[in-house]
């Protein structure tokens, strides 16, 4: 009823060169018009998730129930002074912001929303299209470097602000993304070698021939979990905010940045939220599929849409629940525990689909399941004893007690003590003497 009929003639819209322009520019409207609506309201749902979290209310004022708070956020920050420093380069200053707000842009051009639909046109004609921008056969690589292109605009940032705390953030922020974009790298070639194509299109697809279980995140959870995680570094989320620590660096590497640019910044990590996202649905959490999606294909920018929403909410939820963790530490958690972990991954995929294709899909779901269940109770066991310290043995006396009097150390801090109280003794002043005081000695001392 809502598609084309027997009779009608239909095309493919990427054969004919007016309707690939139109398609081409109409979707680029609407994608930049729905990350800029999700970029404004993403700030919202934090500010009212995290609110709720924490037991407070949260914006509430302007609109209903606070719905144009990102209106007035945005008036704002359009009038606040613009200032930049004296000393700064001008205009790697000024095109800091822009590196870093475009690439967060240009990464939804290879996702599709959507399976294709068929669409009318006023000549009669229907034209089947995709919900998407574009489909390259390597779109894994696109945003792979597309994502590498951001760690530029923060790290100029930070130069050309000519402020050292400026610097420290940039530098902080290339060697947090640099580590973690390895670990990311590497669990984007377990749908590669599942889908057998670098195609995000294929991979989504790839992932329906099974409804719901397809879905790669059932397959391989460890490298899903480990994407999720570089993908919250890759964006500065806390708790991997290192870069814009306020505590040591004053706000990192935009700490000169004020009115518009840094607004910039904060649009590029909101969008860069809602981005990732995309990513992390589209490779393992089966993109826009679900129950009735292949029946009424119109639905799939919802069921995307939903997907990204729950994803935000959990990143959401890790920045309300986790503190943020020291540098080190965060450079330990890449290097020595992700990195071999997203190997090992590989790995598990790799031996898995050389079982699928050698001996059988029953063995190879098996094999998978049983390797899930290993990594969870493995992973409930590490969790369930992680920052505890070693059972006392019996008898041990749970209370340390110190005597001042015991020992070598017991008397050193006693003689402490007494010179301390000694001094006070000398430098407090003696009460004035009465006659009626004196007398009374000069008797008992006779």
């Amino acid at each position: 009823m809502f598609g084309p009929g027997e009779s009608s003639t239909v095309i493919e819209c990427a054969g004919n060169g007016t309707c690939a322009a139109i398609h081409a520019i109409f979707t680029s409207l609407v994608l930049f018009g729905i990350l800029l609506t999700g970029f404004a309201y993403t700030t919202l749902l934090e500010r009212r998730f995290l609110a709720s979290i924490q037991s407070r209310i949260g914006p509430n004022r302007a609109g209903w129930r606070g719905v144009l708070q990102p209106v007035a956020d945005g008036i704002k920050l359009i009038f606040k002074e613009d200032v930049t420093p004296a000393t700064a380069d001008k205009l790697v200053f000024w095109l800091a912001p822009v590196i870093k707000v475009v690439p967060a842009i240009l990464v939804v051009a290879v996702i599709p929303l959507g399976p294709k639909i068929a669409v009318p046109w006023f000549d009669g004609k229907w034209y089947r299209m995709s919900q998407g921008l574009v489909d390259v056969n390597v779109g894994v690589l696109w945003v792979l470097g597309i994502t590498s292109i951001g760690i530029y605009g923060i790290v100029l940032a930070g130069w050309s602000s000519n402020n050292k705390y400026s610097m420290l953030g940039g530098l902080r922020s290339s060697a947090q993304m640099i580590s973690y974009e390895l670990s990311m790298g590497l669990t984007f070639v377990v749908p590669v070698m599942l889908a057998g194509s670098m195609s995000l299109v294929d991979i989504i697809e790839a992932q329906n021939d099974t409804p719901v279980l397809g879905w790669y995140v059932f397959q391989n959870p460890l490298s899903a979990l480990i994407l999720m995680v570089a993908l919250l570094a890759e964006v500065n989320r806390a708790p991997f905010d290192l870069p814009e620590a306020e505590q040591e660096l004053t706000a990192g590497y935009h700490t000169e940045y004020s009115g518009m640019k840094f607004a910039l910044f904060f649009m590029a990590e909101y969008i860069g939220m809602v981005t990732v996202s995309m990513i992390g649905a589209a490779l393992y959490f089966g993109g826009y599929h679900f129950f009735f999606v292949d029946d009424v294909p119109i639905l799939g920018p919802l069921v995307y849409a939903a997907k990204v929403v729950i994803l935000l909410m959990v990143m959401i939820w890790v920045r309300g629940t986790l503190p943020r963790i020291r540098y080190d530490r965060l450079m330990t958690l890449g290097w020595k525990v992700m990195l071999p972990l997203s190997l090992l991954a590989v790995v598990w995929t790799t031996v898995l689909v050389l079982i699928s294709e050698e001996v059988s899909d029953l063995t190879y779901i098996v094999l998978a399941i049983v390797a899930s269940v290993v990594l969870l109770l493995g992973a409930a066991v590490f969790f369930g004893r992680v920052g505890r310290k070693p059972d006392m043995a019996v008898g041990q006396p749970r209370v340390e007690v110190v005597s001042l009097s015991g020992g070598r150390a017991g008397s050193s801090a006693l003689h402490a003590v007494d010179r301390v109280a000694g001094l006070f003794a000398r430098r407090t002043p003696a009460p004035p003497e009465t006659g009626a005081g004196s007398s009374g000695s000069s008797e008992a001392s006779e």
